[in-house]
């Protein structure tokens, strides 16, 4: 129940539908069981059982609402009687039908209301799962499936209102229904009433028993979704190397493997839960069975109960059924909806191990320098930075050179503050980084990346990712700094064409051009250029280049460097060696030296 009460604080804005489906609810049950009641007066009619009384009947107090419900009924008939029993008959035919009438409509209303409120807690929790997903660290991403993430966000929260949000529905409407109906049955006959009393509480207890396990076992199946789902989000990935190595039976292998095994938990799930509905049933007609045989003792022998308040009855009794069969399939609901909300707010509540600091300042301007201080990292257990020591001043160019596994993109994930170093300290102007709002300090930041991460969008729309009021003149200029106008003015649609699926429209080249010139749109004090060029061919490279050269004009520049013909003309290089620094200078003065960088340049074919 701690989950319901926490997925509840969702429906807290939608409150006023909720308390308009209850205000429904509340009239539907007590018309649904008014009209089950008014089939009475039809079936005396009907049978010729009611009594000439030509007194209008006095009230005497709730406790002989029977005689008196009883009384009017029979003066009421031998009134119309006066005008034909056929009168009277139509009347009561009416009666049913009003009753019944006002029943559905309300029951319609309730639903009608409890639709805004279900949509709506389904909208915000799908919203606040984005938001935590997207503003969660990336290093909780590197150990999560992206597949996982996925169904938590769509069958997860989906099985959240078929389960905790379909209970909203029932709250109200099938126990004041049940109360009602047994009201009414205990005003017919409190000794058959009894079996009604009995029947519940064993009914529940039975029930309960079979839905035990029904948590651990929907548990399984949405964990076994969120597998199959990474699979296929992997499989389209991964297509060209898939098909590449003729691999299309190894994966087919293991997503069929996998939806076996949700085939094999949504059956022993699903069997399990259909057992609710028969149980209750069954359970309800052993009752009325009985129920049957007693009061057809009290009708045929004992003759303590009238024919049709006996069938007025039993109609109420087996009203109760359908309450009854709802609320056990709630109970089997909640517990299936335990795990969906486990799951759910696993993330909602997962706090970021990076935060603000509480008096964490706003940045808006660079003016000195960025300075790593004696810093040390690592992802798990082995260390990637050891004491590692840094300087750069603004309006210099600094590349980070070294063999794969040395640290180089470490660096540049510590200073966006994608991860928090462990030791020492980054600043700029002096000021650490965690005392710098995140997003202020990202404001100062550009980043381009060895893989160009673009978006199903068109041209303009992934460069508005850096700067969203931008006019279409700026994206232009972006463009050509970045030397990519050229081939985007070629477009169909120039700048509104959409590039594809993470632009697979566009070749690697362009691609990468597209980074730079949304790097260049945001216009940064301070750029990070993660092996921007090691995926192009010699061509693109020579385009590229010349597009990072005029991007880091007048700029703060981090270079991370694959291809050395790249950096030859940055302020300062260094060369990093597991984790430390092992050479620092310029190109010509570390050439001279002949050491790991004259290596490195010599293995490029550069000399």
């Amino acid at each position: 129940m701690n989950y319901f009460k926490k997925i509840l604080r969702f429906a807290w804005p939608y409150k006023k539908y909720g308390a308009l489906n209850i205000v429904f609810n509340i009239l539907y049950a007590l018309f649904g069981t008014l009209a089950m009641v008014s089939l009475f007066p039809m079936l005396s009619v009907l049978f010729g059982q009611t009594k000439n009384i030509t007194t209008k009947p006095i009230w005497s107090g709730i406790s002989n609402i029977k005689d008196y419900s009883e009384n009017y009924l029979n003066y009421f008939v031998t009134l119309r009687g006066e005008q034909g029993t056929n009168d009277a008959l139509i009347l009561m035919v009416i009666l049913v039908i009003s009753m019944f009438f006002l029943k559905n409509l309300f029951r319609y209303l309730a639903m009608y209301f409890i639709t805004f409120l279900r949509n709506g807690v389904l909208k915000d929790l799908r919203n606040e799962l984005y938001n935590k997903t997207i503003n969660l660290p990336i290093s909780y991403y590197s150990e999560k499936r992206k597949g996982d993430t996925i169904a938590r966000i769509t069958s997860d929260v989906l099985e959240i209102q078929h389960s905790f949000l379909s209970i909203l529905e029932l709250i109200v409407r099938e126990p004041l229904t049940i109360l009602f109906t047994i009201l009414a049955m205990l005003l017919i006959s409190p000794e058959l009433t009894l079996f009604v009393f009995i029947f519940i509480p064993i009914s529940g207890f039975i029930i309960s028993l079979i839905g035990k396990s029904l948590k651990r076992k929907s548990d399984k199946v949405q964990k076994e979704q969120g597998l199959f789902l990474s699979i296929l989000e992997e499989t389209l990935g991964g297509l060209k190397i898939i098909k590449g190595f003729n691999a299309e039976k190894l994966f087919g292998a293991k997503f069929q493997q996998s939806t076996q095994k949700f085939y094999k938990f949504s059956n022993s799930l699903l069997n399990r839960q259909n057992l609710a509905s028969p149980t209750s049933e069954f359970l309800g007609i052993t009752v009325i069975g009985i129920l049957l045989w007693y009061g057809g003792q009290m009708v045929l022998v004992d003759k303590t109960l009238s024919a049709e308040l006996f069938i007025t009855y039993m109609g109420l009794a087996y009203q109760i059924l359908t309450p009854a069969k709802a609320i056990s399939r709630a109970s089997y609901a909640v517990k299936k909806g335990n795990a969906a909300a486990e799951r759910v707010l696993e993330i909602l509540e997962t706090e970021p191990t990076i935060q603000d600091a509480p008096n964490a300042i706003l940045k808006e301007d660079f003016n000195q320098s960025i300075e790593m201080k004696n810093i040390s990292f690592k992802y798990k257990d082995k260390w990637v930075l050891v004491d590692f020591s840094l300087k750069v001043p603004k309006g210099h160019t600094v590349a980070l050179v070294g063999q794969s596994g040395s640290g180089k993109s470490t660096i540049a994930n510590l200073i966006t503050r994608f991860y928090d170093v462990n030791k020492g300290s980054i600043t700029i102007d002096s000021e650490d980084i965690r005392n710098i709002t995140q997003h202020s300090l990202r404001n100062l930041l550009g980043l381009v990346t060895q893989d160009s991460i673009l978006f199903n969008d068109t041209v303009k729309g992934n460069l508005l990712v850096a700067y969203e009021k931008a006019t279409d003149e700026e994206v232009i200029e972006s463009l050509k700094i970045a030397n990519a106008w050229e081939f985007v003015k070629e477009l169909p649609y120039g700048i509104e064409t959409n590039i594809g699926d993470s632009g697979n429209k566009l070749s690697g080249g362009q691609k990468q051009r597209l980074s730079i010139a949304r790097a260049v749109l945001k216009n940064p004090p301070i750029m990070i250029l993660d092996e921007a060029t090691s995926a192009l061919d010699t061509e693109s490279e020579r385009l590229v280049q010349k597009a990072l050269e005029n991007m880091m004009k007048n700029r703060t520049s981090i270079v991370i460097a694959h291809r050395l013909s790249t950096i030859q003309n940055a302020d300062s290089i260094v060369v990093l060696s597991k984790g430390r620094i092992v050479e620092q200078g310029r190109h010509k003065e570390l050439l001279e030296n002949k050491g790991v960088y004259y290596n490195l340049v010599e293995m490029q074919s550069l000399v």
